[in-house]
């Protein structure tokens, strides 16, 4: 059997190659490269090629630099402009095969990370059965941010492009365009959120996976008008195509720091400033409102958090160190600025974490997760709530003894041997907590259920898978966040 496998799509052939009961294709181009006048421009289809094109290498990703100096998930920064590319992970390329797919959106808060993790191999889930496309898309300025001669949010015009190249070419790799579920991790669990909460984008999946998800907040057009007036103010450039256009990549992150970046006199933030926001057009109304409403997609959703998320990092930047060396070590855990402007102003020496009345892990993910899930349960939606509670090993060097941001990604994906995960789960992480956890996501993405296991999410019990070594279900764990934060 050749280790070189070729497939058509609607643009081109391209070659990838078998790795045991797996077959990748990377760097595919889904659009062409955002660069000249499109670099702020909706996404437009590339154009086809002649031959064969190699997809045996990552393809160049948005991120130019990551997020911090260390960061919990390795996520490289490869250079080139067709950063809009997209990698198909199959056990079997075959036109007929008809197999579920998974498509992924990495996270990195709107600004950093990319498709080209270890983390985010496909192996797993190609051993049972399972297409998965993960995808890359522009961040930051380039992204998200309102620019006056350009269309908004075009971070989520390149993810809907990426879903119509998928309906329109996955079966060529054994894929069925009838059952794709979209999932993402932070940056791009929110992602999901706003996808669902998007009209032009319904009916490219069927179903969806939200894992600490995090939205803008507020979220109005008016808040991300304000972003880009801020953007000027702090930058003394207008945001506009003509004055952007043609800045380098260093240019554009050194404006994007001075946005994001804290300020004198100002009132503390958790917000995330780069990252969609609803335009009116394309995204109509904020996410809570969509979920809330009714507006936002009906499909069968699974989502959640891990206990800890944010927490732990505030708690290990913060341990013995002077008050005038907190903004600079917080800034380098990877926590995004505007929560440690928060922290810094709020806290007065009570529980690391604390802010006013709940946690940093309550304000961005735990509470606009169980809103979501109190308003589908209002409306008999399918949906499975969980909480991933698995602590690490206090000796690990990144969040040890805590539940951290992305600590459960291993897990679901079933890649405890992958790189950069000892250090936040130990040398022995516990295989069946990633057997049941990687099984129910293969049951969502397959069967629409996780399995009798998991029950749904009602508004008569509030059932709530929690992720342990020992994984069980319990009934409304999260009543006292519910009751303070919801009422």
């Amino acid at each position: 059997m050749t280790d070189q496998v070729t497939v058509a799509t609607t643009r081109g052939r391209v070659l990838g190659e078998r790795r045991g009961g797996s077959v990748r294709f990377l760097g595919i181009p889904y659009a062409e490269a955002p660069v000249g006048d499109l670099r702020f421009a909706a996404p437009v289809p590339v154009e086809p090629w002649e031959g064969v094109r190699a997809a045996l290498a990552y393809g160049p990703t948005a991120q130019r630099r990551a997020l911090a100096e260390v960061t919990v998930i390795p996520e490289p920064t490869i250079p080139g402009a067709e950063t809009l590319n997209l990698n198909v992970f199959t056990p079997d390329p075959s036109p007929d095969a008809g197999l579920p797919v998974l498509v992924w959106i990495h996270g990195g808060g709107f600004m950093a990370g990319c498709s080209a993790s270890p983390w985010y191999d496909g192996r797993a889930f190609n051993r049972d059965g399972v297409v998965l496309v993960s995808v890359g898309y522009r961040l930051g300025v380039e992204g998200f941010l309102h620019v006056e001669g350009a269309p908004d949010n075009r971070g989520v015009l390149d993810w809907i492009a990426a879903l119509e190249w998928v309906r329109d070419n996955v079966a060529g790799f054994g894929g069925d365009p009838a059952k794709v579920t979209v999932a993402g991790q932070s940056a791009g669990g929110g992602a999901v959120q706003t996808l669902m909460a998007t009209p032009s984008a319904h009916g490219l999946f069927r179903a969806a996976i939200s894992v600490s998800g995090a939205v803008m907040a507020p979220q109005a057009r008016a808040d991300g008008l304000a972003v880009a007036a801020r953007f000027t103010e702090r930058t003394g450039v207008p945001a506009t195509v003509a004055e952007l256009r043609d800045r380098s990549d260093d240019e554009l992150l050194d404006l994007m720091d001075k946005l994001t970046g804290p300020g004198p006199g100002e009132p503390p933030s958790v917000a995330l400033r780069l990252a969609p926001f609803a335009d009116g057009e394309l995204v109509p109304a904020p996410v809570p409102e969509a979920f809330a409403d009714g507006t936002a997609a009906d499909v069968p959703l699974m989502l959640g958090f891990t206990r800890d998320e944010f927490t732990s990092f505030l708690e290990l930047a913060a341990a013995d160190l002077p008050a005038e060396a907190l903004p600079s070590a917080l800034r380098h855990t990877g926590v995004p600025a505007g929560v440690v402007d928060g922290y810094l102003a709020l806290h007065r020496g009570d529980s690391p974490g604390r802010i006013v009345g709940g946690s940093v892990t309550d304000v961005l993910f735990r509470v606009p997760a169980l809103a979501i899930a109190e308003a589908r349960a209002g409306r008999s939606l399918p949906t499975w709530f969980y909480e991933f509670g698995w602590t690490a090993p206090p000796g690990v060097p990144v969040g040890g003894g805590r539940a951290g941001h992305c600590l459960d990604l291993p897990f679901a994906f079933d890649l405890l041997d992958a790189e950069g995960v000892t250090a936040v789960a130990g040398e022995a992480p516990p295989q069946g907590l990633a057997d049941a956890m990687h099984a129910a996501w293969v049951a969502f993405v397959r069967d629409l259920d996780p399995g009798d296991r998991w029950p749904r999410y009602t508004a008569e019990d509030r059932r709530t898978m929690v992720w342990d070594a020992e994984p069980q279900v319990r009934p409304d764990p999260l009543r006292p966040e519910r009751e303070l934060w919801l009422g």
